[in-house]
């Protein structure tokens, strides 16, 4: 069976939630005998091997409008024209935007998988037209799926009371990581090991990182504070952080980072801050936990999903209780170290890749079935109607 895995900048990448999920579902399907084409951007995936294979997965590069607005759209189209072009058995969209186009296979006759990875309309950085646009995807994802998978409880009931949909609850996961000793970020930012707060994510505005920025400078504390993450097409939201931050050097920007320095940060940050606005099922969290930092994170549901009784939570926006959290952690060392000790084994155990491939083969077990008994059917394999 031939998946074609759209919707996503590319593998292997870091550029946000659903390329990290692609990947590690994407290549673990391939070696439970799919044959999985995973189509990419080509200006987001620098790392892709030159023979456009990985990890048993074939990397397909089709052309796209490179700008804020039409790159995803553009891409998703051809992505999609490709995989009809190469005998694609099911279309596995993710994300509102790349499901808009999902009833395009349905015309030829394919099945269609849509994963829900957040409710993008309500996030900041799209206008009116374009939030309107990703809402027809939200209904997209809902009426032109066969099998609508959300990766959060809250997102899965928000389809069934507005849609009547069943959405199958499959989660983010994330693997086991080494804890590194900090040689690269004390090198490069003079970080040692409990001397800094850590945001890890992507600097847009509903990631909240303004919010924290004016938080921890209220805060009474001299560890510092960095902030990780890459930029996205407009750098205006950059910019505004960087003029926040401008009279405090305590306040580090590393941009984006991957590898061994992104695995330093989370094994010697104090505790990692998560401040979001919107989220579907945050993968920075997930991995943070996985690291054994202590997480603070907005009081949102798909946050507090996520950290159980293993973290803080501050109220959503609030700089003042987000400032009072962050004082409240520095003083008291010993709230800090007693999540450090649980967290790790909690969320590794909760939310486990191999168990999410097996489940997200099942999906597509359960349609290759159903396909089979209706082409039974119109081979007359099912009973006839009496017509008197």
């Amino acid at each position: 069976m031939k998946i074609a895995m759209i919707g996503q900048k590319g593998i292997p990448s870091r550029a946000g939630g659903i390329e990290i999920h692609v990947e590690e579902i994407s290549k673990r399907l391939a070696c439970l005998g799919y044959e999985v084409e995973v189509y990419c951007r080509k200006n987001y995936c620098d790392m892709a091997p030159k023979n456009k294979k990985y990890c048993g997965t074939a990397l397909k590069f089709t052309p796209f409008i490179n700008t804020k607005h039409l790159d995803a759209i553009t891409h998703t189209f051809t992505a999609t024209i490709h995989a009809l072009l190469s005998g694609c058995d099911i279309f596995h969209y993710h994300a509102l935007g790349p499901s808009t186009l999902s009833f395009l296979p349905r015309i030829f006759g394919k099945k269609v998988v849509c994963t829900v990875h957040g409710l993008d309309w309500q996030r900041g950085k799209w206008g009116r037209l374009a939030s309107a646009y990703l809402k027809f995807g939200e209904y997209a994802a809902a009426k032109f799926s066969h099998k609508l998978i959300s990766v959060s409880k809250n997102l899965a009931n928000y389809y069934k009371e507005k849609y009547g949909k069943d959405a199958v609850y499959i989660p983010n996961g994330v693997e086991r990581p080494d804890m590194l000793k900090p040689l690269i970020i004390k090198e490069k930012y003079g970080l040692d090991y409990n001397e800094y707060i850590l945001f890890l994510a992507r600097i847009v505005p509903e990631k909240g990182a303004h919010y924290l920025i004016e938080a921890y400078k209220r805060a009474d504390t001299d560890k510092k504070l960095v902030i990780a993450g890459g930029l996205s097409h407009s750098s205006d939201y950059g910019r505004q952080l960087e003029e926040l931050s401008r009279d405090n050097e305590n306040i580090i920007f590393t941009g984006f980072v991957r590898d061994r320095e992104l695995a330093e940060l989370y094994s010697n940050a104090y505790f990692y801050v998560l401040p979001s606005d919107v989220e579907g099922l945050p993968i920075s969290l997930l991995e943070a936990m996985s690291y054994g930092c202590c997480c603070l994170v907005s009081d949102i549901t798909e946050n507090t999903d996520v950290i159980g009784t293993m973290g803080y939570s501050f109220e959503k926006s609030q700089v003042e209780d987000l400032s009072s959290k962050i004082d409240l952690l520095i003083k008291d060392k010993s709230k800090v170290e007693n999540v450090r000790k649980r967290a790790s084994a909690y969320i590794l155990h909760k939310y486990n890749w191999d168990r999410i491939a097996v489940e997200t083969k099942n999906i597509y077990k359960s349609l290759s079935k159903s396909g089979k008994k209706a082409e039974r059917r119109l081979q007359g394999g099912g009973k006839s109607q009496n017509l008197n």
